[in-house]
């Protein structure tokens, strides 16, 4: 179900977001949902150098291992 947000934002910003949703001619609501999405969807990714970093470091590999593997094995517990 759709929500109702309400936001305070400065003049300035208001026309930086008018002028971008005109442009891409959406409501100025539509924009500011697309623009998230899009935002939220680039940030769930990483870069290609960083997943190289993370493949090269053994020492993360060998724990993020092992982590699963207590995970699956029920050796762990949770802290709230």
């Amino acid at each position: 179900m759709a929500k109702t947000v309400t936001m305070r934002i400065d003049d300035n910003t208001y026309n930086l977001i008018k002028n971008a949703a005109t442009g891409e001619r959406r409501s100025i609501s539509n924009f500011i949902e697309y623009a998230t999405m899009a935002y939220l969807a680039e940030e769930s990714f990483i870069s290609d150098k960083e997943m190289d970093e993370i493949l090269n470091d053994k020492d993360l590999l060998v724990n993020l291992k092992n982590g699963n593997e207590e995970i699956e094995s029920g050796k762990y517990r949770i802290i709230e």
